[in-house]
């Protein structure tokens, strides 16, 4: 009897400290993943720093990329989410003006290049200049790029044609694509003959080739600004968010093309 008494008890201590130990364990297997919407440029980057976070502290993150002007909607019509990353200024001053950034987290954290792209192996060179040869490069083919309406790779690219004084040649043969991911994958499968992206969106595509290099004096800089959303009570984003900032994501950002923020005026 005593014997059971005692094989009780032992069985009781087990289970208290099997169940201290699983509420000790909690904090960190209930770690709040951190929900990011991201220009789509920014994908093979951010997925990498994602996943070096995650190593790190144990978070997970969420991402979902696509053009700055249709996350910017998203976080308008108020699909969650922690952080933004816009693709240019005009983007993020739209969600700021409407009360939906927190203002004070807002940096400008990466520039870029416009580029011309042509399949891999294509023999075009257009000259990138006032009176070039680029619309007489495109013959009866497209040219692919964002939709200038709203997407902001095809925005910087409508400012650096009109510079040129070609837009209005130009502008009847765009493929106005969603993103700039869109319009790389026309030019890589070969269905346009030239394209206008970031460079970093070149370098992640062997289908393509770099055949142009757009003047930055041609088109407003190249901004990537981010900032935490302003509904995010999410601690995990203001780790992400530093972290990106941190010598260590840029060291990432660097490696796919990115370029420090331009100084601006």
């Amino acid at each position: 009897m005593v014997g059971a008494r005692k094989g009780a008890a032992r069985r009781l201590m087990t289970a208290a400290v099997v169940g201290l130990g699983l509420l000790t364990a909690a904090p960190a297997a209930m770690a709040q993943d951190v929900l990011v919407l991201a220009a789509a440029s920014t994908k093979n980057a951010v997925e990498k720093i994602a996943s070096q976070f995650k190593a790190k502290t144990g978070v997970g993150i969420t991402s979902s990329f696509a053009a700055s002007s249709a996350l910017a909607k998203q976080i308008e019509n108020g699909a969650p989410a922690d952080l933004f990353i816009s693709a240019d200024l005009d983007w993020m001053d739209y969600l700021q003006k409407r009360n939906l950034i927190k203002t004070d987290s807002r940096v400008s954290l990466l520039g870029n290049e416009l580029v011309v792209i042509a399949p891999k192996g294509s023999t075009l060179k257009p000259d990138l200049k006032p009176g070039g040869d680029l619309p007489a490069l495109l013959g009866d083919g497209r040219l692919a790029t964002g939709d200038p309406s709203n997407v902001p790779v095809g925005k910087y690219a409508q400012a650096a044609l009109e510079s040129f004084g070609q837009w209005a040649q130009i502008e009847p043969k765009l493929a106005r694509t969603d993103n700039v991911r869109a319009a790389l994958a026309l030019v890589s499968r070969g269905e346009a003959p030239l394209g206008i992206v970031y460079r970093t969106d070149a370098a992640v595509d062997p289908g393509v080739t770099v055949v142009g290099v757009f003047p930055p004096g041609s088109h407003p800089a190249i901004v990537f600004p981010v900032a935490l959303t302003a509904t995010t009570t999410n601690a995990n984003a203001v780790k992400f968010l530093d972290f990106l900032k941190s010598p260590e994501g840029l060291a990432v950002f660097q490696e796919f093309g990115f370029v420090p923020a331009p100084k601006l005026p």
